[in-house]
């Protein structure tokens, strides 16, 4: 291919939207309000950006963090300025979600890309799943409105209640669809007690949704 053809066939595409897909893996923001992003999520950026880190809602350094003993979590950081930032996650697929007025979803902390600096965010510890096979779960729970971009080994599946998940398979769900941990006995007997499978997250109702990636995310 002529390197003429190759920029051709690369060029970023032209969006008229602030959180636009220049391909399933590749995520560019125009910044001209500020936005936040996963830290080491930047792979390029145009014009004159400026990058400050955060914690948490309260602000700071360290990350979203799943416990003090781990650090385990999230960074982010926030990119103000003007020009277009690009952002990746280990070629993950890519999933932006517009949040309207009040909606809310909760995300897996490892499973936030970006979003809008007018979405508000909390984070939060489940401890009541501090027995499943991933040691609790850090989510990030964000309202609309506002953009949001969540990723995904592979392509998710959206599931509607009443269903159970894997917690290590499970990325984010809707404000409406909280989950309560519960133990399968028959798969605890077939697989065995350390399997990720014995714990399960129990989605009750018939309201919300709720998104499962083909990949079980296994912490160290």
């Amino acid at each position: 291919m002529e390197s003429e053809d190759f920029i051709d066939a690369n060029d970023p595409a032209a969006g008229t939207d602030r959180f636009s897909l220049e391909n399933s893996k590749l995520l560019a923001i125009e910044v001209d309000e500020p936005v936040f992003a996963k830290v080491g999520a930047m792979v390029a950026y145009t014009g004159e950006l400026s990058f400050t880190g955060k914690s948490s809602a309260e602000g700071g350094i360290t990350g979203f963090l799943k416990d003090a003993a781990t650090s385990e979590g999230t960074d982010v950081m926030q990119a103000e300025g003007s020009g277009t930032l690009y952002v990746a996650d280990g070629a993950k697929e890519i999933q932006v979600l517009d949040l309207d007025e009040g909606e809310t979803i909760s995300v897996n902390g490892d499973d936030v890309l970006a979003f809008e600096d007018r979405v508000d965010y909390e984070i939060s510890t489940i401890d009541s799943l501090a027995g499943s096979s991933t040691g609790g779960l850090t989510n990030v729970f964000l309202e609309g409105p506002g953009q949001i971009a969540i990723t995904t080994h592979g392509d998710p599946i959206v599931l509607e209640p009443p269903v159970t998940t894997d917690p290590a398979a499970t990325v984010a769900w809707s404000g409406t669809a909280a989950p309560s941990s519960s133990v399968n006995r028959s798969l605890s007997d077939m697989v065995g007690q350390s399997s990720g499978e014995t714990y399960q997250l129990a989605f009750e109702g018939t309201d919300g949704f709720v998104v499962v990636q083909p990949f079980e995310e296994r912490q160290p």
